[in-house]
């Protein structure tokens, strides 16, 4: 899709505007190069379930205590970390696991995943019909990613790369990970700062200064939503103080403390996945990101249902500027009173109406909101594709056919308003409407990141 709205930047300037930014901070950067790395170089070996299982029930504060990284804060802390892990795996049977990037991933029945037994849910919900989820068609040029397993694939240790049917790939939930933050509650939290935040100023609640943005938005009453988010994985330095970057949809409900929502995206979060590499991610709060809500299946909260997508897990190909470009397609739907979730064109689970508690993401949403986010401290990192979202197509980050889900369940184009509030750092191109295939309502997003944001 070429956009006849904008007019791309050549080629020069845009290299001589990324080289002015880095000899405004090489010196900063260079200092911070040298600086702890450690999530995007952890080596893996392969551990299966049951050596895994032993060794958290046997771990101690002290084996972890003073390392690279580990931010827990004392024992206590720990031993709720390590509680946590063996309530979400109490009664589950293995039977086979594979390792995808740095993430190990153990096949888990379905019915014994953490949601159906700590949720006390009797059984897992039948899905809506498949005609309810969206026709995304690739956009002209763009490659639609329908699942992050390829037929047959080993990993490197030359285990399967996929379930059983009737099983679901559950990425594990390690002490290695959780003690990088100071407490549980801090691991669950949308940041690590564990700051009240995770949705976008000026539409629900205030941002703190550690979250940045480029989004659009629309109040209206619905059932959900859809776009096509093209995929990247910008660089997130930890060294530089920067934590995550990612771009998503959220689906709210609520204001101020009862703020409740269900989110989908991709994330660039060294210091949670271990790698550089964009995952898959999800979320949920109904207590305004307070003492409630998780990533993927960190907590009870998600029931899965299909095999080919991994929550936390990162994807084979990424966009690059000039170049391929790569999308997936996410589309949520409060049907039957659970919150589904379509990947790719196929349900992929839920979020059980009862995690709300009667709230208002229990009956609908009130608002809608499509983009980007990070997390940093002087320096911020760079969102979407790394570049302004001016640029267009091929170099900048977009969301495509764009539309809300109205409480007849007819599906109607969003009227977005776009939100730029660190415009030195992130801008919003669009909202914008065009009649070829599968763009419908789409706006690009994202920039370079930095300081001064």
């Amino acid at each position: 899709m070429k956009n006849e709205n904008l007019c791309r930047t050549p080629r020069s300037i845009r290299g001589l505007r990324v080289s002015n930014l880095i000899i405004a901070g090489a010196m900063v950067f260079l200092a911070a190069a040298q600086s702890q790395l450690y999530a995007q170089s952890t080596a893996v070996q392969f551990v299966p379930f049951a050596n895994f299982m032993e060794g958290t029930q046997s771990a101690s504060f002290s084996e972890y205590a003073g390392l690279p990284g580990i931010q827990v804060t004392d024992a206590g802390a720990f031993e709720e970390m390590r509680q946590h892990i063996l309530t979400m795996y109490q009664g589950v049977n293995v039977q086979h696991s594979f390792v995808q990037g740095q993430q190990h991933f153990d096949c888990v029945p379905m019915g014994q995943q953490p949601s159906v037994r700590l949720l006390g849910l009797s059984s897992v919900a039948a899905p809506p019909p498949v005609s309810a989820i969206a026709h995304n068609a690739p956009a002209a040029g763009a490659i639609n990613v329908t699942s992050q397993t390829a037929a047959q694939a080993v990993d490197q240790f030359g285990n399967a790369m996929g379930c059983a049917e009737g099983s679901i790939p559950m990425r594990r939930i390690t002490l290695t990970e959780m003690t990088r933050f100071p407490t549980l509650q801090r691991f669950f939290s949308k940041s690590p700062d564990g700051s009240v935040d995770g949705v976008p100023a000026g539409a629900a609640n205030p941002s703190s200064t550690a979250h940045k943005y480029s989004y659009t938005y629309q109040y209206v009453t619905n059932l959900g939503g859809n776009s096509s988010l093209n995929l990247w994985k910008p660089n997130v330095n930890t060294g530089l103080g920067e934590v995550f970057s990612l771009s998503q949809q959220w689906y709210v409900g609520g204001s101020g403390s009862s703020t409740q929502t269900a989110e989908v995206g991709w994330q660039n979060y060294p210091s949670k996945y271990g790698s550089e590499n964009s995952a898959l991610f999800i979320y949920w709060t109904r207590d305004d990101y307070n003492k409630t809500g998780c990533y993927n299946l960190d907590c009870a909260g998600f029931v899965q249902t299909n095999s080919s997508w991994h929550f936390g897990g990162g994807f084979s190909n990424y966009s690059t500027f000039g170049g391929s470009q790569y999308e997936f397609a996410a589309q949520y739907y409060l049907s039957g009173g659970n919150w589904w979730l379509a990947l790719g064109g196929a349900w992929v689970g839920y979020y059980p109406g009862s995690i709300y508690s009667g709230g208002q993401m229990a009956h609908s949403a009130q608002l809608i909101e499509y983009g980007t986010e990070s997390v940093g401290s002087t320096w911020y990192p760079p969102e979407g594709s790394g570049d302004w979202s001016s640029l267009g197509w091929e170099y900048a980050a977009y969301q495509r056919n764009l539309f809300y889900i109205n409480t007849s369940s007819g599906s109607v184009w969003d009227t977005l308003t776009p939100a730029q509030p660190s415009p030195a750092c992130y801008s919003i191109t669009g909202p914008y409407y065009s009649s070829s295939s599968g763009w419908g309502i789409y706006f690009y997003e994202g920039g370079p990141g930095g300081t001064g944001c």
